[in-house]
């Protein structure tokens, strides 16, 4: 495609529509490669417009498998990040390519920033559909400038002085084992790797593994200079559980076993109403539109949070994380810190 073609076609025009993502119709292009000059061509206009919506949907790119969405990652994302301290299963399709999830399809994935819990995170997420399910299964977003507006003040400024809390316990009967949360062989592999990234952990006589984390709950953008609600707090909190599932959590491994805890960071625990406004915030913010084949969704990590509608029939929808951003590039409220058992209350 020459300069002047790539002229007359311009930039893309975005259309707002209540309850959806800033979404634009991309010019009809031969192939992947055509597609990535003209996304090049325009990569500061699309980052103006994500900094402005917090995500972006592009709509028919040429997009038939994972190598044609790796090029038009290479195109708009083209730092990569690692994903680090997994937290749910994944197929990798090589090329720093992977499924969004492999959870099963009826189960719903609340809304949470990438690796929100980590150092170093992903400042883009980049995510395509190779196929659209039948029913169901969008990738929602949330604008969290509006979800920190939404969240009660009394709640915010608890968030900004004290950050949060996450204990995880990683075994082979529930949420990941240890070996592929930390991509680790061995003990000391986890131990440097936690040392390194101010976590705590510490092992039981069953080779299970506990991990604890001090982290902000508000940063800012590195480039905005704009506050957001940056955690996990909510989405990793029993209180966000089904109750029958929760109890029953709670019956078999007790308090301080479940996969996942969380609680304010000078260790005062979370009352079902604090979480329940918190979720609310998040469905008060959300966006959502049905994926088609050949679509891209390009979210500020920082910017916006996303999650996972149910949904039935196949579905194949490809993700890659890039432009890597450091924690303490964003201002944070609270410093990170490793969390011992003692700083979190019954």
């Amino acid at each position: 495609m020459s300069s002047s073609q790539r002229d007359t076609i311009g930039t893309p025009t975005w259309t707002i529509e209540t309850g959806k993502p800033a979404t634009t119709q991309v010019p009809r292009f031969a192939d992947a490669d055509e597609a990535c000059q003209w996304l090049t061509s325009i990569h500061s206009e699309l980052r103006a417009a994500l900094h402005r919506h917090g995500s972006l949907h592009l709509r028919g790119l040429p997009i038939a498998d994972t190598d044609d969405f790796a090029k038009v990652r290479d195109a708009l994302v083209p730092r990569r990040t690692p994903y680090r301290e997994k937290a749910t299963p994944r197929s990798s399709y090589g090329n720093d390519v992977y499924s969004s999830t492999d959870l099963p399809p009826n189960q719903p994935i609340r809304m949470h920033n990438e690796n929100s819990y980590t150092l170093t995170f992903p400042g883009l997420l980049l995510f395509a559909c190779l196929t659209a399910p039948e029913e169901g299964g969008a990738t929602p977003v949330a604008d969290c400038r509006e979800v920190l507006r939404r969240i009660p003040d009394d709640l915010v400024a608890r968030m900004r002085s004290a950050g949060w809390l996450l204990t995880r316990n990683y075994s082979e009967h529930i949420s990941l084992d240890w070996r592929t949360a930390f991509a680790a062989e061995t003990r000391e592999d986890v131990e440097k790797y936690c040392a390194d990234n101010l976590v705590s952990c510490e092992w039981d006589a069953s080779d299970g593994l506990r991990t604890r984390q001090l982290r902000p709950g508000t940063i800012r953008h590195p480039e905005t200079g704009e506050e957001v609600w940056f955690n996990h707090m909510a989405f990793w909190n029993s209180w966000s559980l089904d109750e029958e599932l929760r109890q029953t959590l709670l019956d078999e491994f007790g308090p301080d076993g479940l996969p996942f805890e969380t609680a304010l960071g000078d260790g005062a625990p979370l009352t079902r109403e604090d979480i329940d406004a918190i979720n609310a915030a998040y469905e008060g913010a959300t966006l959502r539109e049905t994926w088609q084949p050949g679509d891209v969704l390009l979210v500020d990590n920082v910017l916006c949070t996303h999650g996972r509608d149910p949904f039935r029939g196949d579905r194949r929808i490809v993700v890659a994380m890039g432009d890597p951003v450091e924690l303490a590039d964003c201002r944070p409220t609270v410093a990170p810190a490793p969390a011992r058992r003692e700083d979190q209350h019954a």
